[in-house]
């Protein structure tokens, strides 16, 4: 019995048809721009799955470049931060320089060395209550850290390391009431002691007499005596002069430059060789 529908062209056959009709659509096209609306036609039924399709490689790209972008703007903020910071150091100097120029003190004999040795280094935690105002920093022996060292920020004497570890310190606050540093008055050069009063916000002179040529605004620098704190930095402005009757002594009060409640970076001071020994004998 025959079948209904008889065999078709075979393999080979139906293969160089599809090639030579593939070969003039092609040509076809190529001269005549036959499928040009169609085309269009495709690729806008195609277009929205191409955009699809690369959503997600898009999105990772993004997501990716948004967090080189970040961690490049938080390490290059942290650089110029630091960089502002010993900027400020130079200014603070330099304005008491002059000041000491201004009194006919020669540039070369000032105590403040412009070549000293720094460091800046950032407060990772505050212990301050009634009893005690220190902080610890983030850099310790392995830097050079050493017991005595004086510390300091843009705005003034800070205080001075106590305690020092392999990779952290400890700084005792000018403000802590077992801490004393010699000052002296700009205006007169009166030399005194501050003291801390256990607040953050106040140190206090002690044993002042009380025909003392010290005022309200007047302003207190470091003396240098002791070897342990340069000469030159400021200290405080002097807040209160108060006078009570039968007292032999006055009671001035000094709110200190540096803001000991907003801190967060500080700077740490190298001295000079002989001065260094002094500060650790």
């Amino acid at each position: 019995m025959k079948p209904i529908f008889g065999r078709g062209p075979s393999l080979p056959i139906r293969l160089a048809l599809a090639v030579v009709g593939s070969l003039l659509l092609i040509i076809a096209d190529s001269r005549y721009q036959s499928f040009n609306g169609a085309k269009v036609y495709l690729n806008s039924l195609v277009s929205p799955l191409q955009y699809i399709a690369s959503s997600p490689r898009l999105l990772l790209d993004s997501v990716s470049n948004q967090l080189i972008s970040n961690k490049s703007l938080l390490s290059q903020s942290k650089r110029l931060e630091q960089e502002l910071f010993l900027l400020r150091d130079d200014l603070l100097r330099l304005s008491h320089l002059e000041q000491e120029n201004k009194r006919l003190r020669g540039l070369l004999g000032s105590p403040v060395r412009l070549d000293a040795r720094r460091m800046v280094a950032e407060i990772m935690a505050v212990d301050s209550d009634s009893f005690s105002h220190q902080v610890v920093i983030d850099k310790g022996s392995l830097k050079g850290v050493f017991e005595g060292q004086a510390v300091l920020n843009e705005q003034g004497v800070v205080g001075q390391v106590i305690s020092v570890g392999k990779t952290t310190s400890r700084v005792l606050l000018i403000t802590d009431s077992g801490h004393g540093i010699p000052v002296r008055v700009a205006r007169n050069d009166i030399r005194a002691i501050a003291s801390g009063s256990g607040q953050l916000d106040r140190l206090s002179l002690h044993n002042i007499t009380r025909n003392t040529d010290i005022q309200e605004g007047d302003i207190l620098l470091s003396s240098g005596l002791g070897g342990r704190f340069p000469e030159g930095y400021p200290v405080g402005l002097v807040s209160r002069v108060g006078y009570e009757e039968g007292q032999p002594f006055a009671d001035i009060q000094v709110k200190p430059f540096a803001a000991l409640d907003r801190v967060r970076y500080l700077l740490l001071l190298w001295p000079e060789p002989k001065t260094r020994e002094q500060i650790t004998e």
